[in-house]
């Protein structure tokens, strides 16, 4: 289901995994500071940008699978938020083919539970679900807002991220409607601290979607960076602080 947006650059491999509703053209001022020390492969999720959909593809070990599919033979993953947990399920499937995870505003679950608090409310993503019945674009545009809530220069910045989505197609309904019911139902707290693989998280302090407070929740073992004046989006806001976390992280500063 998934498919290769694009490889650039060159180095070590390091595939990068978007968000809901986005596609391939996020990564924005990202994307060459990655270039210079890797080769990026960036891919797009199950029915997002050019990615055909799957009727049958709603559950989250498909969307990894289908991610496994197109991505180098072994690399560095970056996944943002719903890419994250598409990412970490790749890492369970596949341990050999993921050499290190990057998480940037995700986590192993966005809901709250028993014992887990530093989350959405679910009833937040369930009204997501239901706004997206009833005015798809109107929802896609106000969950972009919420990615620079509180951020410096935010409304430009989503018209940025706006203007660089259109360039490929919109992702089709049945995905949005998909991609939602993962947030809500994913729980991979156990599988991420299983994963014996280096792991970094980048959370940004002023994220409405992804609390800041998650970094102390995380397994041992996972480095986390905070970035206090980010939102959900942080390597758009701050490209050049994400891509020195990242190269650091990998060995490649």
């Amino acid at each position: 289901m998934s498919r290769v947006v694009e490889a650039s650059g060159s180095g070590p491999d390091l595939v990068l995994l978007h968000g809901w509703g986005m596609n391939g053209a996020a990564w924005g001022p990202l994307l060459p500071l990655l270039e210079s020390r890797f080769r990026v492969t960036r891919l797009e999720l199950p029915g997002h940008g050019e990615s055909p959909w799957d009727d049958e593809g709603d559950d989250l070990t498909r969307w990894a699978e289908a991610a496994l599919a197109a991505a180098p033979p072994q690399a560095a993953w970056l996944g943002w938020s719903l890419g994250g947990l598409v990412m970490q399920r790749a890492a369970v499937l596949a341990p050999e083919r993921v050499s290190a995870l990057v998480g940037v505003a995700t986590s192993p679950c966005f809901v709250r539970r028993e014992g887990w608090e530093t989350a959405m409310a679910p009833e937040s993503l369930a009204q997501f679900g239901e706004a997206l019945e009833r005015d798809p674009e109107g929802t896609i545009r106000r969950f972009l807002a919420l990615q620079f809530h509180g951020v410096e220069d935010g409304r430009a910045l989503q018209r940025e991220l706006g203007t660089a989505l259109a360039q490929r197609p919109r992702p089709v309904p049945e995905a949005l409607r998909a991609g939602l019911l993962l947030l809500l139902e994913s729980d991979l707290r156990e599988a991420l601290a299983g994963i014996d693989r280096p792991r970094l998280w980048i959370l940004g302090g002023r994220d409405r979607l992804v609390p800041p407070g998650l970094g102390s929740a995380l397994p041992p073992g996972v480095q986390v960076r905070l970035l206090e004046r980010a939102g959900h989006a942080p390597f758009l806001s701050h490209p050049e602080a994400v891509a020195v976390a990242v190269t650091e992280f990998l060995g490649h500063g």
